[in-house]
């Protein structure tokens, strides 16, 4: 035993197999092993600091994805008109735009006459995903705000289930449009610490008039733009589109958006069913259905992009996080071979496995509890350089500074024990005599 390392002296439990070992003692070998633990503290803290700025990008994509949209889309189609040209056996001359208004009108009509459809609206840059904006500005006192404005009829709030913040129901909010109000959601004035729901009534300007009021009628939960995009960002004003096509009748045509809600219990092959009727039902003068369309399949196509982008991120933080792990497993492996020596004698002084493994794990902890405040501190100052991900207009929000401090702390510790684990058990499976021979 006189070959025996300092350190290996320095480690052995006293009296009856580390039963007895204190934080004193562990701290003690810590600081006489200092050059070997330098490294591994080293390692610690950049895999700290990398884990959590992992955590932080994922957390911030993670919430803004389950943030609420505003609106919902199961069930829910879009039905795309075509007009027929002069070329068309079919095609019906003089052909004015109160008709094609009128043989829209009446098209929308038949659809809601289907007993599995539950609303149909028309729309301009409107329905969810479309990626088509028409713009806003509007102001009220001294309160100005813009964003998307949406051109609608009154049923369109029924269809995609909109809701008011002060519960207003999809229904009572499809009254209030067709009594000419605007619905405007919650966040207009956010970025100016108003509350819509507080300000609601006459008043409002629209797009530099300000000779022309209008009556915002109820505020709407934020309605979101896309799913990757946060509720905040997407502010959004309704208006009734019908009492515009009263005076301008071409203004209701076929490249309008006609969307709309089947029932639950009976969305079943929708799409075919409504093709095979479309050429004897729905053909109103030239007006016919051309393409229908579920909203799913337009979601997916819409945000390929952010899905492909995210997957990405994805499969690259799993193989970094794979890379830290093996990392982490190699270190502590390798330390763990070189002490089966004194694994031995842990275990020749009365030691027990768990004992062993106790005494093993809480070094790999303990360097992790010194080297996490040095961490932190790292990661507060990233975030002040503005590094990290934007997030609810900030990049310092402590809830998710705390939650991602705590997750790489835990992720960590879960790497050591178990980088710990599988050697310390094989190591422990060799029998004292042999390791202390071999020493």
């Amino acid at each position: 035993m006189n070959d025996l390392h300092d350190s290996q002296r320095t480690s052995l439990p006293p009296h009856g197999g580390g039963a007895g070992w204190g934080c004193g003692l562990l701290f003690t070998q810590i600081r006489n092993e200092w050059r070997a633990n330098l490294w591994l503290a080293l390692e610690l803290l950049i895999v700290s600091v990398v884990l959590w700025y992992i955590l932080d990008l994922l957390y911030s994509r993670v919430v803004t994805y389950l943030e609420p949209r505003g609106f919902d889309i199961e069930h829910c189609y879009l039905v795309q008109m075509g007009c027929l040209t002069d070329k068309s056996p079919d095609y019906l001359a003089d052909y004015s735009g109160e008709r094609q208004r009128d043989d829209i009108y009446e098209l929308c009509e038949r659809l809601r006459w289907r007993p599995e459809v539950e609303a149909v609206s028309l729309s301009h840059n409107s329905y969810p995903y479309n990626g088509s904006n028409s713009g806003f500005t509007l102001a009220y006192d001294t309160l100005y705000s813009n964003g998307i404005f949406r051109h609608v009829t009154p049923d369109f709030v029924r269809v995609f289930r909109y809701t008011g913040v002060n519960g207003e129901t999809p229904e009572r909010l499809a009254e209030l449009l067709r009594q000419n109000d605007f619905l405007g959601s919650e966040n207009l004035f956010r970025h100016q610490g108003v509350s819509l729901a507080s300000i609601l009534g006459d008043g409002f300007y629209l797009n530099g008039d300000t000779v022309n009021s209008y009556n915002v009628g109820a505020s709407l939960n934020p309605v979101r733009y896309s799913d990757f995009q946060e509720a905040r960002w997407s502010r959004t004003l309704l208006v009734n589109i019908e009492s515009t096509a009263r005076s301008n009748p071409g203004y209701i045509n076929p490249d309008m958006e006609l969307c709309v809600r089947v029932r639950a219990d009976q969305d079943r092959d929708f799409i075919h069913r409504l093709k095979a009727d479309s050429e004897s039902q729905f053909r109103v003068g030239n007006i016919f259905i051309a393409d229908v369309r579920s909203f799913a399949d337009i979601r997916r196509s819409y945000e390929q992009a952010w899905i492909n982008q995210l997957n990405y991120y994805v499969v690259g933080m799993g193989f970094l996080l794979l890379n830290i792990f093996l990392g982490l497993l190699g270190t502590f492996w390798f330390r763990t071979q070189q002490r089966r020596g004194e694994i031995a004698l842990h275990k020749v002084h009365g030691a027990t496995n768990r004992n062993v493994f106790a005494r093993l794990l809480s070094e790999g902890m303990g360097l992790l509890l010194l080297v996490t405040p040095l961490a932190i501190v790292v990661e507060y100052f990233l975030t002040r350089l503005e590094l990290n991900a934007w997030h609810a207009a900030t990049y310092l929000e402590p809830a998710r500074m705390v939650f991602c401090i705590v997750a790489s702390f835990l992720l960590c510790a879960l790497m050591i024990a178990v980088g710990i684990w599988y050697p310390a058990s094989r190591a422990m499976k060799v029998q004292p005599a042999e390791a202390l021979h071999d020493e």
